[in-house]
Formats: structure tokens, C-alpha cells, sequence
């Protein structure tokens, strides 16, 4: 009980800072003299299982500037995402693993 409460103040404080830092990205692609926006859209391969978990993660992404969760395939298996600047849909991937699905794979043990 203890170590879930643990991980869930450590998922409540990486989405906090995700949420500091993507604001700050956002700030700067909208006041860049040049704004250079590629927008696009990842699918991201979840290892959730629980619906809990998935809404949870689709949710986060959501509430993150920057980045709307589009979609759920029917299996559960991938999130359509769609990102307003993405340089490296593989940063974009391993980013949301490491701040979100990480901690929520966790509270599902």
C-alpha cells in the first residue's frame, strides 16, 4: 500500500513537470518570430492493460500542452497522439514511457 502511494506521488510529480516543461515549449513555438510548427501524429504502443490505466495515460497526455491524445485502437494497444511540434517521434515515445507509463505499469501490479 505503501510503495503505491509512493508511486503515485512520483506519477503526480512527473506529470507536473512534464506539464511545467511543455508549457514552456508551447510559450516558445507560439512567440517564435518564426514559428515553425510540424505538427504530427505518433502511435504509441502502451504495455497497460486496465482501462483504468490507459484512460489515465490518455488523460495525462491530453492535459499536457502541447500533445492530444486522438485515439484508442480497438485492442487497447495503441494511443494516436498528436504532438504540435515533433522532432523525433522517438523522443516523443520514449518521453511519455519514462514521465507516465512507467509509474502507471506500476500502480497496475
Amino acid at each position: 500500500m505503501v510503495r503505491k502511494l509512493w508511486t503515485l506521488i512520483r506519477l503526480a510529480g512527473s506529470f507536473l513537470w512534464e506539464l511545467f516543461l511543455s508549457n514552456i515549449a508551447v510559450a516558445r513555438t507560439v512567440l517564435s518570430p518564426k514559428l515553425k510548427i510540424r505538427a504530427g501524429i505518433v502511435a504509441y504502443d502502451t504495455r497497460l492493460h486496465s482501462d483504468y490505466s490507459i484512460v489515465s495515460l490518455a488523460n495525462m497526455i491530453t492535459l499536457t500542452p502541447g500533445t492530444l491524445t486522438l485515439d484508442v485502437s480497438e485492442d487497447r494497444d495503441v494511443l494516436y497522439i498528436h504532438t504540435l511540434n515533433i522532432a523525433d517521434p522517438a523522443e516523443t515515445v520514449e518521453t511519455i514511457r519514462k514521465a507516465f507509463e512507467v509509474h502507471l505499469l506500476e500502480l497496475e501490479k
